[in-house]
């Protein structure tokens, strides 16, 4: 496969990197040329559903980065454990030199009702916060002193949705604490994109709407969609362009130019990948 060279000499750390859109981010920037650190937790969170990916799925990220020419270190790491991220971030200066771009992009979804427990609200909560506002700081917080050290600036992209920008509840824990994630890390891109751009550094969120990754495409789910239980969740916002459903290399396009040098003086942005829902 020819590398186009865009992001020839960089490398890339990201997390959530064994199947659907980190994967899909993993394989688009190493045919633009970058080299890539894959992190994942590649075990079950016990709240969850739905089927997280495993090791074999990481495995085959590896492999699809080295199809496309590029260098891939796996690394098996919870994002919200803010240790094993810092000793990932390391072994990527150890291995390759440099870390250039940074994707926090590690997410999940909780399928419950609201006549849950208190108990299992709470412990729903709990795990979408953990995962998707403490993962990313504990995301940012270990790599951005690498990034001013090396010198060569950089670019952060956090993973949100159109539920960062508009909102989605449903009455359970789980989508509660994925609605207050989504909208935190808007908190942090824009805090971190004022702190760190005097380094040359860029940090921007990317805000999706559905895509068709495992996470939402999945017998769980497709249950869950069936009952009638999901009005508030998943309701059909209107699009102004004629697509349904995202493509994962949809949001990585987006983020392919967003970390590229096109985009050098493009920080702290929101970038909706929605086709037009949140459009007022």
């Amino acid at each position: 496969m020819s590398r186009d060279g865009r992001l020839a000499g960089k490398v890339a750390y990201i997390t959530g990197a064994a199947r659907g859109q980190g994967r899909s981010h993993a394989v688009t920037l190493a045919r633009a040329g970058a080299d890539i650190v894959a992190i994942d937790l590649a075990a079950q969170i016990d709240s969850i559903k739905y089927k997280l990916a495993s090791k074999e799925d990481l495995d085959e990220t590896v492999a699809l980065v080295e199809a496309e020419g590029g260098r891939c270190l796996p690394i098996v790491a919870d994002v919200r454990d803010i240790d094993a991220l810092d000793r990932a971030a390391k072994q990527t200066i150890a291995e390759f030199g440099r870390l250039d771009i940074v994707l926090a992009n590690a997410g999940i979804m909780h399928i419950s009702t609201a006549d849950e427990s208190l108990e299992t609200a709470s412990h729903n909560w709990g795990d979408a916060v953990g995962v998707m506002l403490t993962g990313v700081f504990n995301t940012i917080r270990v790599t951005y002193p690498l990034m001013i050290e090396a010198g060569n600036g950089g670019s952060i992209v956090v993973t949100s949705s159109t539920a960062g920008l508009s909102g989605m509840l449903d009455g359970t824990g789980g989508i509660a604490g994925y609605n207050a994630a989504k909208h935190g890390v808007v908190g942090l891109v824009r805090g971190y994109a004022k702190y760190l751009g005097k380094h040359s550094i860029r940090v921007n969120s990317v805000h999706p709407m559905g895509v068709a990754t495992p996470m939402v495409i999945n017998p769980e789910f497709e249950e869950f969609y069936n009952s009638g239980e999901n009005a508030t969740v998943v309701s059909i916002s209107p699009r102004l362009l004629p697509i349904n459903i995202l493509q994962s290399q949809d949001v990585s396009n987006a983020i392919a130019w967003l970390v590229s040098d096109d985009a050098r003086a493009v920080t702290g942005i929101t970038l909706p990948v929605d086709a037009g829902v949140t459009t007022p």
